[in-house]
């Protein structure tokens, strides 16, 4: 069950998945944001000041905490806690945090192909990361050989369910595409909405019903790592494309939408938690950061997490995954070693274990615990074999608007003018990108 503590404790924004799909923000829009935090390097009294630029708005207090540890065991250094919420405004002004930690995205994919973060690989930490995790940073970007982002937080997604009604309804958590089809249709037949939708919030969209009916059926990576070499040559007869290397998946996606809720277009992603946390819904698309918004309807409410079956073959299961937190450190620090001593003390297994259990998120090293909170270790096999992967909404730029292109799918049932249309963008993206 969820205690009114845990809930507190592990409260997981949608943050860090909605920023994979940053990369179409513009350095010009962002640098107009304001950064109240000193450069870094200012003078300490006795010592020397780091700058730690950390995200997630929801654990702010959780990293002070940390933070003032670290200072407690290292005399002369002080570090203050950079919490503003844009990343470029820091590279554009030439003044960086000594120490990043953020979603490993297409936002941070800009700064890690420049070269402008150092290679952190020689750390003791970077020998300890799973090498299943460890790969994940080089799908967005490389530069040269360098290890530029080390992954500290790994968040995992799947079908979140509400274990009371499928007892009631002895319904089994199903292994293949037909078993949860069968569970589906004999959902439909009650009172009980099958699957919950939140038409209304398009990002819901992209990182339920998209990414995870593709990710078991397609090497999001390799796919989006051809799609890059291709460029303007994507079209239905290229090595890879949309309209054609999606086609099942989005088959299954358009079956899955037949068991929304009649109101999906209007509801909102508050809708779905309340709904959910009411009892309503027995299976709902969403990441960990919504459990927290559930527990505070019924902190009681039996839940668990599958990975989506998309194919008929249990052993294809994966989980759709995201770095939600990496550390890196800018090449124009002036306090390498001090920014190192703060990275090596935020990898130790008593400092990163201990977050992730509490935030409901995955550890990236090889000496990590499990993740015990019932709400998501229906997800660990998952994490401990490496069948995962990222989403694929997170490789598309948000200049292509593919939660718009996803309602109208919805609605009309015509998913394969949707897929024609990204390998469209796709092109012209890459045509324009060829010409700047």
């Amino acid at each position: 069950m969820v205690t009114s503590r845990t809930t507190a404790r592990a409260a997981l924004s949608r943050r860090g998945f909605l920023t994979g799909a940053a990369g179409g923000i513009g350095l010009g829009a962002l640098a107009l944001t304001g950064c109240s935090a000193p450069s870094s390097g200012t003078a300490a009294a006795g010592g020397t000041t780091l700058r730690f630029y950390e995200q997630k708005q929801e654990v702010i207090a959780y990293f002070d905490d940390l933070l003032r540890r670290f200072e407690r065991e290292h005399r002369g250094l002080r570090v203050v806690h950079d919490s503003t919420t844009a990343i470029a405004p820091q590279f554009v002004r030439g003044e960086p945090a000594d120490v990043g930690c953020f979603n490993d995205n297409l936002e941070l994919a800009r700064y890690i192909e420049r070269g402008v973060l150092r290679d952190l690989g020689d750390l003791p930490s970077a020998g300890r990361v799973r090498k299943s995790i460890d790969g994940l940073t080089n799908q967005y970007a490389t530069f040269e050989d360098r290890t530029s982002v080390l992954p500290f937080s790994l968040a995992a997604a799947g079908v979140i369910y509400n274990k009371r009604i499928f007892a009631e309804q002895d319904l089994p958590v199903p292994t293949t595409w037909s078993e949860f089809v069968d569970v589906c249709t004999a959902l439909s037949k009650t009172d009980v909405t099958p699957v919950y939708a939140t038409d209304r919030d398009t990002w819901t969209l992209w990182q339920g019903l998209f990414d995870y009916s593709v990710g078991s059926l397609v090497d999001t990576g390799a796919f989006f790592r051809k799609m890059k070499a291709l460029g303007t040559d994507v079209g239905p007869d290229a090595e890879v494309s949309f309209e054609r290397d999606f086609a099942v998946p989005m088959e299954r996606a358009k079956t899955i939408s037949t068991f929304f809720n009649p109101d999906h277009a209007t509801r909102s992603y508050a809708d779905g938690n309340l709904a959910f946390g009411q009892g309503k819904v027995a299976m709902y698309l969403q990441g960990p950061w919504a459990l927290s918004q559930i527990a505070l309807v019924d902190p009681e409410l039996p839940v668990g997490t599958f990975a989506l079956p998309v194919s008929d073959d249990p052993d294809d299961r994966q989980a759709r995954v995201n770095i939600d937190l990496g550390l890196w450190i800018p090449t124009t620090t002036t306090h390498l070693d001090e920014a190192r001593e703060l990275v090596e003390f935020l990898m130790q297994p008593d400092v990163i274990n201990a977050y992730n259990l509490d935030n409901l998120a995955f550890a990236t090293t090889e000496d990590a615990a499990p993740q015990t909170d019932e709400r998501v270790a229906g997800l660990q096999q998952y994490v401990d074999s490496g069948a995962f992967y990222q989403g694929a909404g997170t490789f598309i730029p948000t200049s292509i608007p593919l939660g718009n292109y996803l309602q109208t799918a919805i609605r009309s049932g015509d998913f394969e003018s949707m897929l024609r249309r990204l390998d469209t963008d796709w092109r012209r993206l890459a045509g324009r990108s060829a010409t700047v």
